[in-house]
This record gives C-alpha cells, structure tokens and sequence, in this order.
C-alpha cells in the first residue's frame, strides 16, 4: 500500500450512505402516496408502465422497511467497525473473527426467513420450485466466466493500479487469508464461509429480501442499484467495491430472468468456490497470481 491516509472507511461508508438513500428514500416518499392508493382501491404505489422480470413483490408492505433498515443498520455499523478495528498494524484475522462473522451472517438470514415465513411458505417466496433447475450448470459457469471477464478488463484498464495509488487494499481479507494463511482451521472456517455461507444467507438477504421489497417501493432499476451497491459495500474493500457492484447486479439480473433464489444462489457457490480452487491451488503449485479483486 503507499503511503498516505486509506480512503477505505469514508468510501465504504458513503457507499453504504449512497445505498440507502437510493432505497429508503424514495420508499419512504412513497409510502403516503401508497396509503392513499389503498384508500382509493388501487394495490400498486407507482404502477410500472410494463411488468419487469420474474420477481414477484406482492407478499410485501410498508412494515418491511423496519428489517430492511435494521439489515442495513446491522451491516454497515459491523463493517464500519471491522475497517476501524483493522487499521491498526497488529491486527491479523483470527478464528474467532470469522466465527463471528459466520454467525453473524446466519443470524440475519434466519431472521429474514422466519420473518417472510410467517406470510409465505419459502418455497413460494423464494421460487425454489425452479423447473428449469438443469439451467444452473450453464448459467454459474457463464456467470463466472462473465464476472472474470469484467475483471480481467478492469485490470488492463489499470484499475488496481489506481486503487493502490489512493492507498486502497488491492486483495480482498479474505483472498489473502486463503493466499497466506498457514492455520488449517483459519483455512477451513474462510473456505466455509465462501463456499456454503455467503452464497446462501447472501443470497437470502440482498436478492431474496432487499431487493423485491426495494422493487416495491422504488421500481427495478433503483432496487438493482441499491441492493448491488449494498451487497458490495458490505465486504468492506475498495478495490472489490466497484467489481462486486457490478457482480451484484448480475446476480439480480439471474434473480429476475429465473424467478428462482437457485440461481443466484448457484452463481454465487460457483463465483467462490472457484475462487477458493484457484487460489488453494496456486499456494500448492507455487503459481504467481496477479492482485485481483
């Protein structure tokens, strides 16, 4: 990193800022405009001039701001101390970090799907009667195969390059655990938490609850925006905040085209299992990699 004050925090937290004015906002400057549709015996706020994607929105209401606003609470003041905390020198990721963060993950995801579940048996509310399941070994790889694309154009372009001269980490915490660790149990919780963590209770959280209940009140391409810029800040990386924005948005556009929690779910596992792969696997064949998001 080079020398100079680490812009991560401020730019972290403005984008956590950025995300919840263009979510809540707008919801809640809707939201009399709502009641008084209600009144008048009209369901939708503001109807869209044509129907948009496979993503139903009908199971929600106005309430579902309170969780939306505590998940967005939760998530940022979490991160936001983690960046503090890890600007000392000293401080390294250690078991329990990620123990916390695991739990910390499938506490949200849990009170998301109890929460929905009491209005909605998940299967519906999720889509997971996907029909066209067999589809999700084409579109993960596609998906990945995309997103490495993406970065391979950033890193051309010299957008890591850019990030360190800001003085921002060009590795992510957790791919540099899995390129430098020599802890097997650190080992084992960051692969655990990449490959069955996240692209569940991720998935469950910014896809299957911010972003329909974000398509209610503030239309597609608003909730798109939110969710991904959300999702992106919450992993609380400079140089991953724009990459994983980007993936956020793919993950919606899987979420809408399938009308299936799988799918996103199936990219997502793949994204970070093959992550893991590479990144194991360059440790044990002494393959040089270059900084990637």
């Amino acid at each position: 990193m080079t020398a100079g004050i680490d812009p991560t925090t401020f730019v972290i937290s403005a984008a956590f800022a950025a995300a919840a004015l263009a979510f809540l906002g707008p919801a809640l400057r809707n939201i009399p405009g709502k009641q008084i549709s209600e009144a008048a015996g009209h369901e939708s706020v503001v109807p869209p001039p044509l129907p948009f994607g496979k993503v139903s929105t009908r199971l929600y209401h106005s309430l579902d701001l309170l969780p939306v606003a505590l998940v967005f609470t939760a998530f940022s003041a979490l991160v936001i101390s983690s960046l503090k905390a890890d600007a000392s020198p000293a401080r390294e990721l250690t078991p329990a970090d990620l123990v916390l963060n695991i739990g910390f993950q499938i506490s949200m995801a849990a009170m998301v799907l109890v929460y929905m579940t009491r209005r909605a048996r998940a299967v519906d509310w999720l889509g997971l009667r996907w029909s066209a399941w067999p589809s999700a070994f084409l579109i993960a790889p596609a998906s990945v195969l995309i997103m490495w694309l993406i970065f391979g154009v950033l890193q051309a372009c010299g957008y890591m390059q850019w990030m360190e001269s800001v003085g921002g980490e060009t590795v992510q915490e957790s791919v540099k655990l899995l390129q430098t660790t020599e802890d097997p149990m650190l080992l084992g919780l960051m692969s655990f938490a990449a490959v069955l963590v996240a692209p569940f209770c991720e998935e469950l959280l910014f896809r299957g609850f911010l972003y329909p209940v974000a398509k209610k009140f503030t239309g597609p391409w608003l909730a798109a925006f939110s969710s991904a810029l959300f999702f992106a800040a919450a992993h609380g990386n400079l140089s991953a905040l724009l990459p994983l924005f980007l993936f956020g948005l793919l993950l919606v556009r899987v979420y809408e085209k399938t009308g299936s929690l799988w799918a996103p779910i199936a990219v997502h596992f793949c994204f970070n299992s093959a992550t893991v792969i590479v990144q194991i696997a360059a440790r044990h064949f002494n393959i040089p990699l270059d900084a990637a998001p």
